[in-house]
Order: structure tokens, then C-alpha cells, then sequence
């Protein structure tokens, strides 16, 4: 039991931070169990908000929960909390991805309050990205915000690069040419404008981005063929800035660290006025994902592609208010 454990409104705040984290088709599939009298927060899969088409083995949905965990972690840290977390602490529930225990005695990770104010700052852009190079003190801390959190982001050579824009018109197509997969996305995905009663949840129309007119896009079309109201078309950028996160193995607890590293790097990168936006679709494939590893690299498991410059920060998405995701027992 900690010395000092949190109240309800301190828990509160810390998982409306953690649920302003990114994840798959914006499904938000994370609940949340505070222990008052042991100070302990759970952290649940909700697998009722699953893929079960484009996510079957729900790497994705470990990897959007283990975002959400370190934007638990960032605001305990810039509240003063020690956080001690336990990934998959009971074999027997395979819900149960972590326990947190917050302790207000003990003092926070300075590296990782510094990136609270980036959390509600950061969105996905789905918007073309300037021509301009990002600086190699920049690229040098995004890597090691991924060690931090034991992973491995690389930043592939250009005809690498290539490579993935390639598989992920790969990826493209055969998404094109499954309905399932299709509907699964439109069932996110709404092509109408917001207006009235927003959904908490999935992609607005606003959040798509232009289609590409020119230029080598990486960014997902939500769109599927549907119709978009007023969605107009843009040049991308014909070099994108793209990096591939990676782990040494491919186990849950794997996708849990890996999804705390994609956020941690995604704040960083909002940190040092990068926009971002990432892609898993030449992922979501088995015989494609192995392609996405850089050959001449030592990066074992590609996690998810992420596309990194400057330019304009993309239209935020909606979240589920805490009192949807939050017990407190």
C-alpha cells in the first residue's frame, strides 16, 4: 500500500490525460479500475472496442493502451506521483494489461513531466508536411525517447523509404478489395461533417486530410472509396520524413512497450514543434509486415510506421468523457 495514495479527482485527471492518447481507427478500447485503499489503477483492454478484421491478434489495441499508459505515466511525473507499473500482472486475466501504483510521497520522473503540456497539443496530421529537413539533434532525441521506453526508432535510408510508401499501396489495395475490412473501417470512420451530437469516438471527416494530389502520401484514407463532403485534394510531400518503431520481440507485453514509445515519441516530436502522423496498414498483413524491417538494420519487430515533419497540426479527434472509462472501487 502506498504512504500517500491519490483521491478520486487526482485519479480523474490522470486518466483524462492518458485518454487523450492515440489508437487504432480512434477506438479508444482501454478501461480503467481505481483501487482507492491500495492506491493501485488497472488498466483493461476493452475488447468489446476491438477490430476484430484489422486488428485479429489486437497488437494494435495493446499498442493504443500502452499510449494511453504513458500518458498516465507523463501526468503522474508532472504532478509530482511516482508511478511504479506492472505490465500483464496476472497471467490468468488477459484483459488486465497493467497495474499503476501512484504513490504522491515519492517525486516524478522529471524526463517525462517535461512532455505534459504536449498532450493535448498533439494530434495526428493527416495535412501535406513542409520540405524541410528535420535537424539531427531533433531525429537523435526522438530515439532515445523510444529506448526510453525499450524500443528502437530508425529512420530508413530513402530507397527504403520507397519501400514502405510501396507496401503501403500494397496494403491499400487489398483493403480496397475487402468488404469486411471495408466496412470495418466505415463503421469508424464518418464521412459526414460534425455538427450536432458528435460521437466520443472514431475518425471525423474533418480529421481525413486532403487526398493526394502528388507527392508520396503515407496517410491512411479513412475515406475507403466513401464520399467526403467539401474533402478537397493537396501536393504531399515528395520526400516524406518517415521512422519505423520497433521491438525485439512480438509478445503482448512487447505491444505494450511499444505503444508507450510510440507516444512518448510523439511527444517529444510535438515537443520540438514536429506535426506527425502514423500508418499500420502494410502492418496489418502478415505477408507485408516483414517487407516494412529494414534489412541492414537490427530492428526484429516493426510496431508501427510513423511519418514525422513540419507543417500544420491535424484536426483533434473526439475521446470518450472519463466517467465512460473510469471505476472507482
Amino acid at each position: 500500500m502506498t504512504a500517500h495514495p491519490l483521491d478520486t479527482n487526482a485519479v480523474t485527471a490522470l486518466v483524462a490525460a492518458a485518454t487523450a492518447a492515440p489508437s487504432l481507427h480512434n477506438a479508444q478500447p482501454w478501461r480503467f479500475r481505481f483501487l482507492r485503499r491500495s492506491g493501485v489503477l488497472r488498466l483493461y483492454a476493452d475488447l468489446e472496442r476491438g477490430l476484430p478484421r484489422t486488428d485479429p491478434e489486437r497488437r494494435g489495441l495493446h499498442l493504443g493502451c500502452g499510449a494511453a499508459l504513458c500518458n498516465l505515466r507523463v501526468a503522474a511525473a508532472a504532478a509530482g506521483h511516482a508511478a511504479v507499473v506492472r505490465l500483464l500482472p496476472d497471467p490468468a486475466d488477459a484483459e488486465l494489461l497493467a497495474e499503476v501504483e501512484l504513490d504522491r510521497a515519492a517525486p516524478g520522473d522529471a524526463s517525462l513531466a517535461q512532455l505534459q503540456p504536449a498532450i493535448r497539443r498533439r494530434h495526428c496530421s493527416r495535412l501535406p508536411f513542409r520540405a524541410e529537413e528535420i535537424p539531427a539533434a531533433v531525429t537523435q532525441r526522438l530515439c532515445e525517447a523510444a529506448r526510453a521506453e525499450g524500443a528502437q526508432l530508425l529512420f530508413p535510408s530513402a530507397w527504403h523509404v520507397r519501400s514502405v510508401l510501396e507496401l503501403v499501396r500494397d496494403a491499400e489495395g487489398r483493403e480496397a478489395l475487402d468488404p469486411d475490412l471495408r466496412g470495418e473501417t466505415a463503421r469508424w470512420a464518418r464521412t459526414e461533417p460534425s455538427g450536432g451530437a458528435e460521437p466520443a469516438d472514431g475518425i471525423p471527416a474533418e480529421a481525413f486530410g486532403p487526398r493526394p494530389r502528388s507527392g508520396a502520401a503515407s496517410v491512411r484514407d479513412f475515406a475507403v472509396g466513401r464520399s467526403t463532403h467539401g474533402r478537397g485534394w493537396a501536393a504531399f510531400e515528395e520526400n516524406p520524413h518517415l521512422a519505423l518503431l520497433g521491438t525485439a520481440s512480438d509478445l503482448p507485453a512487447d505491444w505494450l512497450r511499444a505503444g508507450q514509445a510510440l507516444e512518448r515519441v510523439l511527444l517529444r516530436a510535438t515537443t520540438d514543434g514536429l506535426v506527425a502522423s502514423v500508418t499500420s496498414q502494410p502492418l496489418e498483413w502478415e505477408e507485408l509486415r516483414w517487407a516494412v524491417r529494414d534489412p541492414v538494420s537490427a530492428m526484429a519487430q516493426v510496431q508501427m510506421v510513423l511519418r514525422l515533419g513540419y507543417g500544420p497540426a491535424g484536426h483533434p479527434s473526439p475521446r470518450r468523457p472519463v466517467t465512460d472509462v473510469l471505476e472507482v472501487l
